[in-house]
């Protein structure tokens, strides 16, 4: 099946988590397949963002975003040379709109594809690695076996420590499910403003980055704790 030889090559090219959703909900017309990839980000990484942002995270966030670029070029590749259409949603494909949005959302198309939810603090979360993951995407014309569409936070209720630790005071502590809306939850703009006044505090680098609410997420911090010794590459 096209499915297990596409799942196949984005695993040997690097993914750590691949997933296909239908986005036939979302209006898409021929082009209803989506591919979500997505890379964890290493342990160490992840450890040492527990007091801020630093050097080590603003190399691997921006090289995370490489490796994912290439990985949905060449997964595109890999569709066309089947016979098929598809658009690789690479950084410079993806354009944001109005309050940091974009059209078909990296984070939807993996909620649709069942490889996680929206976390309180607006992350994507998975069970394998937590909210310490980049992701990227794939649309496409060419028939896949579609996931189970994840429609509802796996977090706690009474889990609160991304709200917590945010410096923003960003995350409203509200549960996340496909019906609503992002801002309704997390506000965008209060961690945009911290992150970035952190990372020129910390590393003199104008740009939003901050990966507290990563650190601190008990399904982030179960990934480190099975993880132990693994280290950057």
């Amino acid at each position: 099946m096209n499915s297990d030889k596409l799942k196949e090559y984005l695993i040997s090219k690097g993914a750590s988590l691949v997933g296909f959703a239908d986005l036939s909900e979302l209006g898409a017309d021929t082009m209803k397949s989506g591919v979500s990839i997505a890379l964890c980000i290493p342990v160490d990484v992840i450890k040492s963002i527990s007091d801020g942002p630093n050097l080590e995270y603003h190399y691997w966030y921006h090289e995370l975003n490489r490796r994912l670029d290439h990985l949905v070029e060449s997964g595109a590749q890999f569709i066309r040379d089947l016979g098929y259409e598809a658009i690789a949603q690479t950084t410079s494909y993806v354009k944001e709109f109005g309050n940091y949005r974009t059209q078909i959302p990296h984070k939807t198309v993996a909620t649709l594809s069942g490889l996680g939810w929206i976390g309180k603090s607006a992350l994507f979360v998975t069970e394998k690695f937590g909210s310490a993951i980049r992701l990227s995407s794939i649309i496409t014309d060419m028939p896949l076996e579609y996931g189970v569409p994840v429609r509802k936070s796996l977090c706690p209720q009474t889990c609160d420590r991304c709200k917590n630790a945010c410096p923003g005071e960003a995350i409203s502590g509200r549960l996340w499910d496909y019906k609503t809306d992002r801002d309704e939850f997390y506000d965008p703009l209060k961690c945009r403003a911290k992150a970035r006044q952190l990372a020129w505090e910390r590393i003199q680098k104008e740009i939003t980055l901050c990966g507290k609410c990563i650190e601190v997420c008990p399904f982030t911090q179960k990934y480190i704790s099975s993880n132990l010794g693994i280290t950057a590459e």
